[in-house]
């Protein structure tokens, strides 16, 4: 894991220091909260419907052990016991007063963690592949580069206002687990035929009240020139964005209303005037950040895994634990494990103190130290011995933490919608709620299979319905909360926005409607092994259409 070197500790100490001296002049009344507002939003701080929320970077998902023990003290002295893990693999506290804000944020720096820029118009945090350096199909580790993009983007002078936020992930697999198709830029690191490692580059993608898949504006640039390339698009974006109208401000627009070809060449004159200078990455400072993510100190494993082998025939509970939450792992002897935070009935993405710090302590016992976060709101131990699975297992039971759901129905994204969010239209929790408490039978998730489900509660899309293979969407209609049902998206590699299926259901109705969607596919898929997404894509709309509507 990166750590922190003299200027990054000054840095973050310096601005915690200032941003104290600025809640105590609003507290004190010297700055009016529309004074304030700028000033809290650089340090994460939003005012939402009942309280401050305090939003905190955790760069591409990484967190050690004690960092998540930080967050577990955090949530237990100051919040009411929990924290909410986001798409954007950050964390975020609800109930949070602002006089404490200044000490959370000092308390934070001390385990090297901050808030900076994960609001506002610049770039926000970037995010990576949850497997990152542990998939058995990953090409290249990117969350060195992610890093390089982090410490390249961190107050930079010239992108810290810029016409909207900015998006930026990466991936290092074919298989997309970042959606790098639905960021401001996405990236895909590549291997040629030369054996040389660079990346595709994506640009423009995005969801919220326009929903759009990025262009790929080049199949391989080397390594090197990342910052150059992704600078060159900045510049583009920042004296070519809309600034007269929100709506129409992010980047997806400009790329749409310039065309792909005419973006393409505006970012690569720019790319050309900069290429070869000071951005360029050089290699001594790739191997520097890349030792940083050094594979752990794997221990020496039986390659037969004899006790989880065991465990999965004597025990059916961890056989499916297993089956579902287990990835394969690029060491052998060892596994990628999946912590589901959607128990049925619990707000998706919410973990209290207690299981945060027990999470800790099993990734400082079995899993080197290391957890992370990923996009779809679960926490990640992305190191683990298999034979070590069994004992894992038995304390996630004890810790209401064992939920073997990962990629089913129930394994549910959603946003804090209108409980929380003054944005909100309608409320998100509530509804994920009862639609896993509806599909709770284990034996039924399985057999309806992979089916990614999402919701948001307003259009600005923080559950990321537009990709959901089903996704819902929250809306007000004359003070009554219903919700729309969009059909086949996807946010990996086969990127696709969901299609709108019809008028919207009311609360009453969504959970039955949700139910007679999945029933359809059910009866019209092929075999059981044609899961949600090809059915659909085989089939279009029509009978899940009528399904809901005609029948």
């Amino acid at each position: 894991m990166y750590r922190y070197d003299e200027f990054d500790h000054r840095f973050v100490m310096e601005r915690t220091k200032e941003f104290a001296g600025q809640v105590t002049r609003r507290l004190s009344g010297e700055l009016s909260e529309e004074q304030f507002r700028p000033l809290r939003l650089m340090n994460g701080v939003y005012l939402q419907l009942h309280a401050y929320m305090l939003r905190i970077a955790i760069p591409y998902g990484t967190l050690s052990s004690r960092q998540l023990r930080k967050l577990a003290d955090i949530a237990r002295r100051y919040d009411r016991d929990y924290g909410h893990f986001t798409t954007r693999q950050n964390l975020q506290f609800n109930w949070i007063k602002l006089a404490d804000m200044p000490a959370i944020l000092a308390e934070l720096a001390e385990v090297e963690m901050h808030a900076i820029q994960t609001s506002g118009n610049c770039i926000r945090n970037v995010t990576a592949d949850h497997f990152a350096g542990a998939a058995a199909d990953e090409i290249a580790d990117p969350r060195p580069w992610a890093e390089i993009i982090r410490q390249w983007s961190s107050l930079h002078p010239e992108f810290s206002f810029l016409p909207r936020k900015f998006k930026v992930a990466v991936t290092g697999a074919a298989k997309d687990r970042a959606a790098i198709q639905v960021h401001d830029i996405g990236l895909e690191l590549k291997r040629n035929d030369k054996g040389e490692n660079g990346f595709a580059v994506w640009v423009g993608g995005g969801q919220g009240r326009t929903p759009m898949i990025a262009k790929k504006l080049t199949d391989f640039l080397p390594e090197s020139d990342i910052l150059a390339y992704c600078d060159a698009i900045l510049r583009v974006y920042n004296l070519e964005g809309r600034r007269d109208n929100k709506y129409k401000a992010r980047i997806k627009i400009l790329v749409h209303e310039m065309g792909e070809e005419e973006m393409r060449a505006a970012v690569e004159k720019e790319f050309a005037a900069i290429r070869g200078k000071t951005l360029t990455v050089p290699a001594p400072e790739i191997a520097r950040i890349n030792a940083y993510f050094a594979p752990p100190a794997y221990q020496l494993c039986d390659p037969a895994t004899p006790v989880f082998v065991a465990a999965q025939a004597a025990d059916s509970q961890f056989r499916m634990f297993a089956e579902r939450n287990v990835t394969p792992h690029k060491q052998p002897g060892y596994g990628v494990l999946t912590i589901s935070l959607k128990p049925v009935g619990g707000p998706p993405g919410d973990a209290t103190s207690s299981q945060m710090d027990r999470i800790a302590d099993l990734a400082e016992r079995y899993g080197h130290d290391e957890i992370r976060v990923s996009h779809e709101q679960n926490l990640v131990l992305p190191h683990v011995r298999l034979d070590d699975l069994p004992a894992i297992h038995a304390s996630l039971i004890e810790g209401g933490l064992a939920t073997a759901n990962a990629g089913l129905i129930t394994d549910i994204i959603a946003c804090p919608g209108l409980d929380y969010c003054t944005l909100a239209n309608a409320r998100s929790i509530p509804v994920a709620q009862r639609i896993s408490e509806r599909f709770a039978d284990i034996a039924r998730q399985r057999d309806i299979g992979d089916l990614k489900l999402k919701i948001s509660g307003c259009i600005n899309a923080c559950g990321h319905h537009h990709v959901g293979h089903i996704g819902i969407l929250g809306v007000d209609r004359k003070g009554e909360e219903f919700y729309q049902i969009t059909l086949g998206g996807s946010g990996d590699e086969t990127c696709a926005i969901g299609e709108i299926a019809g008028r919207g259901f009311s609360s009453d109705e969504i959970v039955g409607a949700v139910e007679t969607v999945v029933d359809t596919y059910l009866k019209l898929r092929q075999t059981p092994q044609e899961d949600f997404l090809a059915a659909y894509r085989r089939l279009g709309s029509a009978p899940f259409q009528e399904a809901l509507y005609v029948a």
